[in-house]
């Protein structure tokens, strides 16, 4: 995987460059200094990733990552940077990942795996199904010990409700998010079913219905381990859905 490192600090450039080396499978194609510089090279190149500071002069990285997601073929963009205040705005830009410096290698390691299995062509193209239609969040963001995580909706599985908290289970792990189960459901109906009073499944990712010995019914959902139980008023909307996939 190809990757290009954008920050205006070349001590910044250099400890980074090392850091993605040390990432199996990753290699460093390019160093540049700002936004302009980035797009160019971007275009010229085509990168896979691009790790990138939010303040730099001339064009910033939140300027650059919307120029950047229009090219023919765009990169995942992971913001690196000291300032935990542009997480919205660098989901507004597509990014992917939001990590705050100093950045730790295990931390960049994560992203840049979570950036190789759902990249920005992937994505792209699952958007372009019904199942996107009528728009909505293309991300959501996750507070965690990184700073804040920005995880595609594409990628994720179930969500599932647990006292005010909601739990978003995906490829790569699990995300905590500050948003109901009701609110997530109004804003993605069209992308995932509802399963259970507590849960939501994404229709994309549903395998199969099954039922256990005792007659409870668990769907399988691809890239999870768990089958979340589907309660009984559901299973029969659940069936209807199965059938028209």
């Amino acid at each position: 995987m190809n990757v290009l490192i954008v920050d205006d600090e070349p001590l910044a450039r250099d400890r980074l460059n090392r850091m993605v080396q040390a990432v199996g499978g990753c290699t460093v194609v390019g160093q540049v200094g700002n936004g302009q510089d980035a797009i160019t090279f971007a275009e010229q190149t085509v990168p896979d990733v691009v790790l990138m500071d939010v303040r730099m002069p001339g064009m910033d990285g939140l300027a650059a990552a919307q120029h950047l997601a229009e090219l023919d073929v765009p990169p995942a963009v992971i913001f690196c940077t000291a300032y935990d205040d542009y997480a919205m705005e660098a989901f507004t830009s597509q990014a992917i990942g939001y990590l705050l410096k100093p950045v730790k290698q295990d931390d960049l390691a994560t992203a840049l795996n979570r950036a190789r299995r759902v990249n920005k062509a992937q994505l792209a193209e699952l958007q372009q199904s019904p199942l996107f239609a009528n728009g909505g969040r293309t991300h959501i963001t996750s507070k965690s010990r990184r700073g804040v995580d920005l995880v595609a909706v594409a990628d994720i599985r179930m969500f599932q409700a647990d006292h005010k908290y909601v739990t978003a289970f995906f490829s790569e792990g699990e995300a905590l998010l500050d948003e109901t189960l009701k609110e997530l459901e109004d804003e993605f109906g069209n992308r995932f079913v509802r399963i259970h009073r507590n849960a939501l499944a994404s229709i994309a990712h549903i395998e199969g219905l099954e039922r256990n010995i005792e007659g409870l019914y668990h769907v399988r959902l691809a890239g999870l381990d768990i089958r979340p139980q589907v309660s009984r008023r559901h299973v029969a909307n659940l069936r209807k859905l199965l059938d028209q996939l």
